[in-house]
Protein backbone atom coordinates (compact mmCIF):
# COMPACT_ATOMS: atom_id res chain seq x y z
CA UNK A 1 0.00 0.00 0.00
CA UNK A 2 1.35 3.43 -0.91
CA UNK A 3 1.71 5.80 2.02
CA UNK A 4 -0.20 9.10 1.58
CA UNK A 5 1.96 12.06 0.63
CA UNK A 6 2.80 14.40 3.49
CA UNK A 7 1.10 17.78 3.35
CA UNK A 8 3.44 20.71 3.90
CA UNK A 9 2.13 24.24 4.42
CA UNK A 10 4.45 27.19 3.82
CA UNK A 11 4.17 30.24 6.10
CA UNK A 12 6.56 32.32 3.99
CA UNK A 13 9.04 34.78 5.45
CA UNK A 14 8.45 35.67 9.10
CA UNK A 15 9.91 38.96 10.28
CA UNK A 16 8.53 39.07 13.85
CA UNK A 17 9.11 36.84 16.90
CA UNK A 18 7.53 33.39 16.76
CA UNK A 19 6.34 31.46 19.83
CA UNK A 20 6.66 27.73 19.19
CA UNK A 21 5.08 25.20 21.52
CA UNK A 22 3.84 21.62 21.39
CA UNK A 23 2.62 18.77 23.52
CA UNK A 24 -0.16 20.63 25.32
CA UNK A 25 -1.36 17.11 26.17
CA UNK A 26 -4.93 18.06 27.24
CA UNK A 27 -3.47 20.42 29.88
CA UNK A 28 -5.76 23.45 29.75
CA UNK A 29 -3.91 25.42 32.43
CA UNK A 30 -0.63 25.08 30.52
CA UNK A 31 -2.34 26.20 27.29
CA UNK A 32 -3.79 29.24 29.05
CA UNK A 33 -0.31 30.05 30.38
CA UNK A 34 1.10 29.87 26.84
CA UNK A 35 -1.59 32.32 25.70
CA UNK A 36 -0.67 34.65 28.58
CA UNK A 37 3.01 34.55 27.59
CA UNK A 38 2.06 35.43 24.02
CA UNK A 39 -0.09 38.37 25.17
CA UNK A 40 2.65 39.69 27.45
CA UNK A 41 5.18 39.47 24.62
CA UNK A 42 2.81 41.03 22.09
CA UNK A 43 2.87 37.91 19.92
CA UNK A 44 -0.39 37.42 17.95
CA UNK A 45 -1.94 34.03 17.24
CA UNK A 46 -0.64 34.21 13.68
CA UNK A 47 2.89 34.01 15.15
CA UNK A 48 2.23 31.08 17.48
CA UNK A 49 3.01 27.57 16.15
CA UNK A 50 1.88 24.29 17.70
CA UNK A 51 3.99 21.24 16.87
CA UNK A 52 1.34 18.59 17.53
CA UNK A 53 -0.23 16.43 20.26
CA UNK A 54 -2.72 18.94 21.59
CA UNK A 55 -4.31 15.92 23.28
CA UNK A 56 -2.84 13.31 25.62
CA UNK A 57 -2.51 12.77 29.37
CA UNK A 58 -4.62 15.54 30.92
CA UNK A 59 -8.27 16.00 31.82
CA UNK A 60 -9.28 18.57 29.17
CA UNK A 61 -8.87 17.05 25.71
CA UNK A 62 -11.96 18.63 24.13
CA UNK A 63 -11.28 22.01 25.72
CA UNK A 64 -7.67 22.08 24.48
CA UNK A 65 -8.54 20.93 20.96
CA UNK A 66 -11.34 23.49 20.82
CA UNK A 67 -9.05 26.26 22.05
CA UNK A 68 -6.45 25.44 19.39
CA UNK A 69 -9.17 25.44 16.73
CA UNK A 70 -10.52 28.81 17.91
CA UNK A 71 -7.06 30.34 18.29
CA UNK A 72 -6.39 29.68 14.63
CA UNK A 73 -2.61 29.63 14.99
CA UNK A 74 -0.48 27.61 12.55
CA UNK A 75 -0.43 24.00 13.75
CA UNK A 76 0.50 20.56 12.49
CA UNK A 77 -0.86 17.10 13.16
CA UNK A 78 0.90 15.05 15.77
CA UNK A 79 0.39 11.31 15.93
CA UNK A 80 -2.53 11.76 18.35
CA UNK A 81 -4.38 14.14 16.03
CA UNK A 82 -3.86 11.70 13.17
CA UNK A 83 -5.06 8.72 15.20
CA UNK A 84 -8.19 10.50 16.41
CA UNK A 85 -8.99 11.60 12.87
CA UNK A 86 -8.52 8.03 11.66
CA UNK A 87 -10.71 6.63 14.45
CA UNK A 88 -7.79 4.44 15.54
CA UNK A 89 -7.90 2.38 18.73
CA UNK A 90 -4.60 3.69 20.15
CA UNK A 91 -2.54 6.88 20.22
CA UNK A 92 0.14 5.69 17.78
CA UNK A 93 2.80 7.24 20.00
CA UNK A 94 5.43 4.64 19.18
CA UNK A 95 6.02 3.45 22.75
CA UNK A 96 7.72 0.08 23.02
CA UNK A 97 5.14 -2.63 23.68
CA UNK A 98 4.71 -3.45 27.35
CA UNK A 99 6.49 -0.34 28.67
CA UNK A 100 4.87 1.88 31.26
CA UNK A 101 3.80 4.52 28.76
CA UNK A 102 2.41 1.90 26.40
CA UNK A 103 0.16 0.53 29.16
CA UNK A 104 -0.84 3.95 30.51
CA UNK A 105 -1.69 5.29 27.05
CA UNK A 106 -4.59 2.85 26.78
CA UNK A 107 -6.35 4.74 29.59
CA UNK A 108 -5.79 8.34 28.56
CA UNK A 109 -6.42 7.70 24.87
CA UNK A 110 -9.79 6.04 25.58
CA UNK A 111 -10.69 8.96 27.86
CA UNK A 112 -9.80 11.52 25.20
CA UNK A 113 -11.50 9.64 22.37
CA UNK A 114 -14.76 9.50 24.31
CA UNK A 115 -14.78 13.26 24.87
CA UNK A 116 -13.57 14.86 21.62
CA UNK A 117 -16.35 15.54 19.14
CA UNK A 118 -16.43 14.14 15.62
CA UNK A 119 -16.25 17.71 14.32
CA UNK A 120 -13.00 18.39 16.18
CA UNK A 121 -11.55 15.06 15.03
CA UNK A 122 -12.36 15.97 11.42
CA UNK A 123 -10.75 19.38 11.90
CA UNK A 124 -7.57 17.81 13.31
CA UNK A 125 -7.38 15.73 10.14
CA UNK A 126 -7.21 18.92 8.05
CA UNK A 127 -4.00 20.09 9.74
CA UNK A 128 -0.82 19.77 7.67
CA UNK A 129 1.93 17.31 8.52
CA UNK A 130 4.77 19.86 8.27
CA UNK A 131 5.15 23.62 8.18
CA UNK A 132 7.93 25.54 6.45
CA UNK A 133 9.01 29.15 6.87
CA UNK A 134 12.06 31.36 6.79
CA UNK A 135 13.35 33.82 9.38
CA UNK A 136 16.46 35.98 9.15
CA UNK A 137 17.58 34.02 6.11
CA UNK A 138 17.30 30.71 8.00
CA UNK A 139 15.00 28.15 6.41
CA UNK A 140 12.93 26.18 8.91
CA UNK A 141 10.82 23.01 8.81
CA UNK A 142 8.40 22.23 11.64
CA UNK A 143 7.65 18.52 12.13
CA UNK A 144 6.17 16.45 14.94
CA UNK A 145 8.63 13.59 15.43
CA UNK A 146 11.13 13.78 12.56
CA UNK A 147 10.83 14.65 8.86
CA UNK A 148 10.50 10.97 7.97
CA UNK A 149 8.29 9.69 10.81
CA UNK A 150 5.60 11.41 12.86
CA UNK A 151 6.18 9.24 15.96
CA UNK A 152 9.95 8.83 15.96
CA UNK A 153 11.53 9.73 19.29
CA UNK A 154 14.70 11.83 19.27
CA UNK A 155 15.41 13.00 22.80
CA UNK A 156 18.61 14.98 22.18
CA UNK A 157 21.60 12.87 23.28
CA UNK A 158 21.41 10.37 20.41
CA UNK A 159 24.45 9.96 18.10
CA UNK A 160 24.89 12.68 15.49
CA UNK A 161 24.09 10.26 12.67
CA UNK A 162 20.54 9.87 14.00
CA UNK A 163 19.96 13.56 13.30
CA UNK A 164 22.01 14.02 10.15
CA UNK A 165 20.25 11.05 8.58
CA UNK A 166 16.98 12.94 9.01
CA UNK A 167 18.47 16.27 7.93
CA UNK A 168 19.67 14.62 4.71
CA UNK A 169 16.00 14.08 3.78
CA UNK A 170 15.17 17.80 3.73
CA UNK A 171 16.76 21.05 2.57
CA UNK A 172 15.99 23.36 5.49
CA UNK A 173 18.64 24.79 7.82
CA UNK A 174 16.70 24.19 11.04
CA UNK A 175 14.33 21.40 12.04
CA UNK A 176 11.85 22.12 14.85
CA UNK A 177 10.38 18.94 16.29
CA UNK A 178 8.27 17.80 19.20
CA UNK A 179 6.94 14.39 20.25
CA UNK A 180 9.67 13.40 22.72
CA UNK A 181 8.74 16.16 25.17
CA UNK A 182 12.34 17.07 26.08
CA UNK A 183 13.72 20.51 25.15
CA UNK A 184 17.09 20.73 23.42
CA UNK A 185 19.02 22.47 20.67
CA UNK A 186 21.88 20.85 18.75
CA UNK A 187 24.09 22.04 15.90
CA UNK A 188 25.27 19.95 12.99
CA UNK A 189 27.66 22.15 11.06
CA UNK A 190 25.65 25.09 9.75
CA UNK A 191 22.35 23.34 10.45
CA UNK A 192 20.42 22.76 13.65
CA UNK A 193 17.70 20.80 15.43
CA UNK A 194 15.40 22.30 18.04
CA UNK A 195 12.88 20.54 20.24
CA UNK A 196 10.74 22.99 22.21
CA UNK A 197 9.82 20.41 24.83
CA UNK A 198 6.22 19.85 25.94
CA UNK A 199 4.04 22.65 27.25
CA UNK A 200 1.83 20.22 29.14
CA UNK A 201 4.22 18.03 31.14
CA UNK A 202 7.67 18.62 32.69
CA UNK A 203 10.96 17.45 31.24
CA UNK A 204 11.94 15.33 34.26
CA UNK A 205 14.11 18.11 35.68
CA UNK A 206 12.66 18.19 39.19
CA UNK A 207 10.37 21.15 38.44
CA UNK A 208 6.72 21.41 37.45
CA UNK A 209 7.48 23.58 34.41
CA UNK A 210 6.40 22.91 30.86
CA UNK A 211 8.40 24.30 27.94
CA UNK A 212 8.17 26.50 24.85
CA UNK A 213 10.54 28.44 22.60
CA UNK A 214 10.67 31.92 21.10
CA UNK A 215 12.45 32.48 17.78
CA UNK A 216 13.45 36.07 17.00
CA UNK A 217 14.93 37.43 13.78
CA UNK A 218 18.49 38.59 14.33
CA UNK A 219 21.06 40.18 12.04
CA UNK A 220 21.79 37.51 9.46
CA UNK A 221 20.01 34.76 11.35
CA UNK A 222 17.66 33.82 14.17
CA UNK A 223 17.92 33.76 17.96
CA UNK A 224 16.49 30.69 19.70
CA UNK A 225 15.40 30.92 23.33
CA UNK A 226 13.99 27.95 25.27
CA UNK A 227 11.83 28.89 28.24
CA UNK A 228 10.31 27.04 31.17
CA UNK A 229 6.54 27.53 31.53
CA UNK A 230 5.04 28.17 34.95
CA UNK A 231 1.32 27.45 35.28
CA UNK A 232 -1.25 26.29 37.82
CA UNK A 233 -0.10 22.68 37.80
CA UNK A 234 -1.92 21.90 41.06
CA UNK A 235 -5.24 22.62 39.34
CA UNK A 236 -4.21 20.42 36.42
CA UNK A 237 -3.28 17.58 38.80
CA UNK A 238 -6.52 17.90 40.74
CA UNK A 239 -8.58 17.61 37.55
CA UNK A 240 -6.49 14.69 36.32
CA UNK A 241 -7.06 12.79 39.55
CA UNK A 242 -10.77 13.63 39.63
CA UNK A 243 -11.10 12.19 36.12
CA UNK A 244 -9.47 8.93 37.25
CA UNK A 245 -6.55 9.31 34.85
CA UNK A 246 -3.25 7.51 35.54
CA UNK A 247 -1.49 8.70 38.70
CA UNK A 248 2.06 8.56 37.21
CA UNK A 249 1.20 11.64 35.12
CA UNK A 250 0.11 13.52 38.26
CA UNK A 251 3.44 12.62 39.87
CA UNK A 252 5.35 13.85 36.80
CA UNK A 253 3.39 17.12 36.78
CA UNK A 254 4.52 17.76 40.34
CA UNK A 255 8.14 17.50 39.23
CA UNK A 256 8.48 13.79 39.94
CA UNK A 257 9.82 11.15 37.57
CA UNK A 258 8.24 10.88 34.13
CA UNK A 259 6.60 7.49 33.45
CA UNK A 260 9.03 6.63 30.65
CA UNK A 261 12.26 7.42 32.53
CA UNK A 262 13.50 3.83 32.27
CA UNK A 263 13.27 3.90 28.46
CA UNK A 264 15.12 7.20 27.98
CA UNK A 265 18.71 7.52 26.72
CA UNK A 266 21.21 7.01 29.52
CA UNK A 267 22.29 10.66 29.43
CA UNK A 268 18.75 11.78 30.24
CA UNK A 269 18.38 9.22 32.99
CA UNK A 270 21.64 10.46 34.52
CA UNK A 271 20.48 14.08 34.66
CA UNK A 272 16.92 13.30 35.84
CA UNK A 273 15.75 15.62 38.61
CA UNK A 274 18.31 18.33 37.79
CA UNK A 275 16.88 21.71 36.80
CA UNK A 276 17.23 22.60 33.14
CA UNK A 277 18.12 26.08 31.91
CA UNK A 278 19.27 27.11 28.44
CA UNK A 279 21.36 29.93 27.03
CA UNK A 280 20.03 31.84 24.03
CA UNK A 281 21.41 30.34 20.82
CA UNK A 282 21.89 32.02 17.46
CA UNK A 283 21.79 30.36 14.07
CA UNK A 284 23.17 32.23 11.09
CA UNK A 285 21.75 31.89 7.62
CA UNK A 286 23.64 29.01 6.05
CA UNK A 287 25.40 31.13 3.44
CA UNK A 288 26.73 33.44 6.15
CA UNK A 289 27.64 30.55 8.42
CA UNK A 290 29.60 28.90 5.63
CA UNK A 291 31.50 32.10 4.93
CA UNK A 292 32.43 32.79 8.56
Amino acid sequence: MTEPALETRDLGSVAEPLLVFGGVYSNLEAFEAIEKVARERGIPASHMVHTGDIIAYGADPAECAGKLHDLGCPAIKGNVEQQLFDGAIDCGCGFDEGTGCDLLSVQWYAFAKSRVSDALCRWMGTLPDHLTLSMGGVSIRVVHGTPSQVNRFLYGPEPEAEFTGELDNVTEDLIIGGHSGFPFFRRFGARGWLNTGAAGIPADDGTARGWYAVLTPADGGVEIALHGLEYDHEQTIAKLRAAGLPEPYAVAMQGGPVPNRDTLPQALQARAGKRLDFAVEKMKARTLASAS
